[in-house]
């Protein structure tokens, strides 16, 4: 139990946040970490960036499925024709907009971790990449909005078009919609994810975004969304298929994998900081012959996470392609 315990701080150290180095500096001396898979020395395997309860499977109580998010200001779009989009995809002749960078994010596979190859089962893979551990959730998915012009600027029509835009503002250029929360609903299952770019085709159809109207785009058989490869997996679903879907808030998603990866993802998040007070003291490391983790190397967790914050508060990744 004890070196589970250490572990942690391993676990605690695994996101990439600042910048590539803080990894090292995050880890206390003589917890050892191995990158191999993706995955740190905790029992088990645990992924880095994993949520707490019964593993990463897909267990039955993701079936035929929990209620959705209960939020009646957001109504469910129904019958909405849905693509596959990955990060990292190139550009085609039907598909002219590479994926390596976002409608936010101008270093979004980097900033992703990596390629998130469509080619994986990601049910076998516990919905991530199989070759590495993604830095952001990889339960994503594009509408076809976007509220900013560029990254000092927002749109004036986003103001009055977006419902919670008032009581999320932070500063002009820096999205209200990036890593809002849907829930998707395909026959008897509902998958959840975070906005991760804007599309497919088009990205100012406020009407059927915020609105009651159809997808004005007329490709693909007019696709009004765009879906992970995790979010195809968990739905069992095929592309060019329709789903329905809506807004909810970040209190109406239940448990489930979208939980578990990423610095974007606020449930993955919170769940760090609640292991960091599992921490072991001195008085617990000695009565198990452990080595304790120190104050001071708290305090620097600590610390490096608070820089962490305040870099994504202020624009972070964005603001450092520009």
């Amino acid at each position: 139990m004890m070196k589970s315990l250490l572990s942690r701080t391993a676990l605690l150290a695994a996101p990439l946040l600042l910048a590539g180095s803080l990894a090292a500096q995050l880890t206390p001396a003589g917890v050892s970490i191995s990158n191999r898979n993706g995955n740190f020395n905790t029992p088990g395997g645990i992924s880095s960036l994993t949520t707490p309860g019964t593993g990463l499977s897909k267990p039955d109580v993701y079936g035929v499925n929990q209620k959705p998010g209960s939020c009646p200001q957001y109504p469910w779009k129904t019958g909405i024709v849905t693509t596959i989009f990955w990060v990292g995809e190139l550009a085609t002749e039907k598909n002219p907009v590479p994926n390596t960078a976002s409608s936010w994010d101008p270093k979004w596979m980097k900033t992703f971790g990596g390629y998130d190859c469509p080619d994986e089962d990601k049910s076998v893979t516990n919905f991530k990449p199989a070759k590495f551990t993604p830095m952001q959730n990889p339960f994503y998915f594009a509408l076809p909005y976007n509220d900013v012009i560029d990254h000092d600027t927002h749109k004036e029509e986003a103001k009055k078009v977006i419902p919670w835009f008032k009581g999320t503002f932070k500063r002009e250029g820096r999205s209200v919609l990036e890593d809002r929360w849907i829930a998707i609903r395909f026959g008897s299952r509902v998958c959840y994810a975070q906005w991760g770019d804007c599309g497919p085709f088009v990205t100012d159809d406020a009407d059927y975004v915020f609105g009651n109207a159809r997808p004005k785009n007329p490709k693909n058989n007019g696709a009004g969304l765009d879906i992970s490869p995790a979010v195809r997996d968990y739905l069992d679903f095929r592309s060019g298929q329709s789903v329905d879907w809506k807004f909810v808030e970040e209190d109406d998603v239940p448990d489930g994998p979208w939980k578990t990866w990423g610095t974007n993802n606020p449930f993955s998040m919170a769940y760090q900081r609640k292991e960091l007070g599992k921490l072991p003291t001195a008085g617990v490391a000695a009565a198990n012959d452990a080595r304790p983790v120190s104050q001071s190397e708290i305090d620097r967790i600590q610390e490096l996470r608070r820089q962490r914050d305040l870099w994504f508060q202020n624009g972070g990744a964005a603001k450092a392609g520009k």
